[in-house]
């Protein structure tokens, strides 16, 4: 047998690190004020809600949950994280003594959270409600001069993470079929990145298959409880794998969210099916095994996840989205150019991703770039002529 010899080396920082606590299961945000308690040496006292305007009311039961805990609640988290308001969410979290921060909702509330800790370090507690994943890592997405660039640090890691099913079921079918095949993206995107931790690896592929397993049945029965934890978990292992790293899929989704103003699951879920197929040919093994777990070929995956989005009723298509040629090119320029930050933008780590360094199999390159969104703009199905 002649197994060639391993070596590889990974990123250190925020590249795998998974938040140190993590408590799952319904009805477990009841025990929201002891994980408070918890916090640091010593526990923390004081707690900003933030959550979106949309789930004000959430945000007001928990507040009232953790009683004298609460510092006060900030309901105006919005997607891709506007640099403007993560700098009056620091603002608003000095001038009422908070300690810590509270995130219930989606990648919305958390996103907001994290630009809040990125510099003040206040650690962060989430409480997710949808499936984007982005409670598990140190990064995130902040929106500056209409372009959205990733940051990362420990100080946006949760300290603690607790999914509970009970508060997504009242999630509307169309919102949990774009944060469900956000998470799925998650998987296809990190499970060829040489930056991908072999224990994480199998939560790749596992998490695609749960995901992808789960979400008719969850479009046909919304309030199933059972189909929501399910769901919940599939995102769960989605997000631990996003801590590899990113690439092509995100560096695209990305652009169509932070610059065109795409709903961020939907960004995902329309360029999904393309990105796949750019990724078979350049890394049929790690495809491979998704694949396996989904029960198709490995060239099949690509129509089979175009087979999901159209049959969850979400876009294959630019036009779709009402973007036209000229969206596509100015789409390029920015995906290409989005390290480079403005004067007044908080600087990333050095170490901050760059799929090209890390050995990406399929480079953020022109080439790639505009290759993944010709074929969006044309919309027809991968595998099919």
């Amino acid at each position: 047998m002649n197994t060639p010899l391993r070596a590889f080396a990974h990123p250190a920082g925020v590249h795998n690190a998974t938040p140190p606590r993590v408590v799952f299961g319904p009805g477990s945000v009841a025990g929201l004020p002891e994980e408070i308690d918890r916090l640091g040496p010593c526990g923390a006292r004081r707690a900003l809600v933030i959550t979106t305007p949309g789930r004000a009311q959430l945000g007001d039961r928990l507040a009232s949950a953790i009683g004298a805990r609460c510092a006060g609640l900030l309901p105006e988290a919005v997607s891709q994280v506007p640099i403007e308001l993560a700098r009056r969410g620091r603002e608003k979290a000095t001038s009422v003594g908070a300690d810590c921060l509270v995130a219930v909702g989606g990648g919305a509330a958390t996103g907001l959270a994290k630009g809040i800790a990125l510099e003040s370090g206040m650690p962060i507690i989430a409480v997710p409600t949808t499936y984007c994943g982005s409670e598990m890592t140190g990064f995130c997405g902040i929106t500056s001069q209409a372009v959205k660039r990733m940051h990362q640090s420990l100080a946006m890691r949760p300290s603690t993470v607790i999914y509970d099913a009970e508060l997504s079921v009242s999630l509307p079918p169309q919102v949990s079929a774009a944060s469900a095949l956000n998470a799925l993206a998650h998987c296809v995107d990190a499970v060829a990145l040489p930056s991908l931790s072999p224990l994480l690896a199998p939560a790749a592929v596992e998490g695609a298959r749960i995901v992808t397993r789960t979400l008719p049945g969850l479009l046909a029965q919304p309030d199933n409880l059972t189909l929501r934890n399910e769901m919940l978990y599939g995102a769960y292992l989605s997000g631990a794998a996003l801590t590899g790293g990113f690439g092509l899929q995100h560096a695209v989704a990305h652009t169509l969210g932070g610059s065109f103003g795409v709903d961020h699951g939907v960004a995902h879920a329309v360029v999904l099916p393309y990105v796949t197929a750019h990724l078979v040919h350049r890394a049929p093994g790690p495809l491979g095994r998704v694949a396996a777990a989904l029960g198709v070929d490995t060239d099949q995956l690509p129509g089979h996840l175009w087979d999901l989005v159209t049959g969850a009723e979400l876009p294959v298509r630019l036009d779709d989205l009402g973007l036209g040629p000229d969206a596509l090119e100015r789409a390029v320029r920015i995906t290409l150019t989005a390290e480079e930050r403005p004067e007044g933008t908080p600087q990333a780590h050095p170490d901050t991703h760059d799929p090209q360094r890390l050995g990406d199999p399929a480079e953020v390159t022109e080439s790639a770039v505009r290759a993944v969104l010709t074929a969006t703009a044309a919309g027809t199905r991968p595998g099919s002529h």
